[in-house]
């Protein structure tokens, strides 16, 4: 049956070595680490990748517009999707009349299950070429989240890898503290003479 005594690299003994000590302190840092400074980490990174996202989102809104436009062009069939969750969309010809001008048209890309004769909505940067629309606020927090979490996730994951570096050097001095210890000892127990 194995005693196990809580707190012994703490309390002085003539057991306890060096490297117990620090294997201990690195204990207790490594805990605060992970309580403290992983979600902090992931925090920092959700808000600077929130903010910055929001600042892509708000400069393409400003420099994209959007427009309703009619399927001119002929939609192919959709084909079976194995991809149950992607909308698949294919290029066809749409047309749009912008206020006080002439009809335009361009090469835009249409959801599947659009006919010709639909209105869909279309996005156009500032040279006219079609785009893909902004994104909303829900693209902006997922991924403001997905930093978030590979943050705390990354520096949680520094944390531990420090953890077992110092902990495979402590294991290193112990045995190399036992080996002495044993040169010392081992004649006295043996009745040999060192050589």
């Amino acid at each position: 049956m194995r005693t196990r005594i809580r707190g012994w690299r703490w309390r002085k003994n003539p057991l306890r070595r060096r490297s117990d000590v620090v294997e201990a302190w690195t204990a207790l840092i490594v805990a605060v680490l992970l309580l403290v400074a992983v979600p902090l980490a992931g925090t920092v990174a959700g808000r600077w990748a929130h903010d910055d996202a929001q600042t892509v989102a708000v400069q393409q809104r400003a420099e994209r517009h959007r427009v309703q436009a009619e399927v001119v062009g002929r939609v192919p069939e959709g084909l079976p999707s194995a991809d149950g969750v992607r909308e698949r969309t294919y290029r066809v010809t749409v047309r749009w009349t912008p206020p006080g001008e002439k009809a335009r048209t361009a090469e835009a890309r249409v959801p599947e299950g659009t006919h010709k004769g639909d209105l869909v909505d279309v996005w156009f940067d500032a040279r006219g070429r079609t785009v893909p629309p902004p994104p909303g606020g829900s693209a902006v927090w997922q991924h403001a989240l997905t930093v978030g979490v590979c943050g705390a996730g990354g520096t949680a994951a520094l944390v531990l890898l420090g953890h077992a570096v110092i902990r495979r050097v402590a294991m290193r001095h112990r045995l190399d503290e036992w080996d002495r210890e044993w040169a010392r000892t081992e004649p006295e127990w043996t009745r040999r003479r060192p050589a």
